[in-house]
């Protein structure tokens, strides 16, 4: 059985709120996943935390719903099972602190994962074309959760600006505007080594999670490339 049946069985039993389902954080459990491997780990560990993200303005778009479907492979005859799970997150948005500090324990040998969990929120949260308040707290809040301190946020957030305007390319690199340029180089070529796609799906991140990955990649060289033109002028 799949882990996109399984969660249809739950489902049918989420209206009841009886055994594991009766809880949206008792289903999407890690510790309940374990035996479809890292990869079914990380996805579980998007569906929870991006339903609960959805909800932290307020209101579950269909703009929010269509962009985890582009970041989930969901098959055919399953997206009924996923927009529940959304709508259900509307009534119990209660323990995504508990729970995301339950998704770092998993990933804690692999913090990059939990960064990657990171950037698809941020993408989700800029689906309908901003971030708002209540959503980049929910996403500093967990970002705390997984250990990123708050120049490792800063700098996250700088990426997934990049191309809306008033970015800063040093802070897309994490450098100081006085770093030199071999420092530059090096931190830049580090980056593009950490987001290869091979090395991603090696450790478990799903494909579809690598257009994520490869468009934050883009920010990286993006700022690169300005920051080359800015010490060139």
């Amino acid at each position: 059985m799949t882990i996109w049946q399984q969660i249809g069985e739950f489902v049918g039993s989420f209206s009841e709120r009886t055994g594991l389902a009766g809880s949206l954080v008792n289903a999407l459990d890690p510790d309940n996943w374990l035996p479809g491997g890292r990869e079914a780990a990380f996805t579980i560990a998007l569906i929870g935390l991006s339903a609960k993200m959805a909800v932290a303005d307020g209101v579950v778009t269909a703009t929010e719903v269509r962009a985890f479907h582009r970041l989930v492979d969901i098959p055919a005859g399953q997206e009924v099972q996923i927009d529940k799970l959304f709508e259900l997150a509307q009534q119990d948005v209660a323990g995504f602190d508990a729970y995301a500090r339950k998704i770092r324990r998993w990933f804690a040998d692999t913090p990059d994962m939990l960064e990657h969990v990171l950037d698809g929120l941020f993408q989700i949260a800029a689906a309908d074309g901003l971030i708002h308040e209540a959503e980049l707290d929910y996403l500093k809040t967990v970002s705390d959760i997984f250990g990123f301190d708050e120049a490792r946020f800063e700098q996250i957030v700088a990426q997934h600006l990049v191309g809306h305007g008033g970015y800063d390319p040093y802070m897309v690199l994490g450098l100081a505007p006085s770093a030199p340029d071999d420092e530059v180089k090096r931190v830049y070529h580090h980056l593009a080594r950490e987001h290869h796609p091979d090395r991603l799906i090696a450790k478990g991140v799903p494909q579809e999670m690598i257009t994520v990955v490869t468009a934050r990649m883009a920010a990286v060289n993006a700022a690169y490339e300005e920051i080359q033109r800015l010490r060139r002028a």
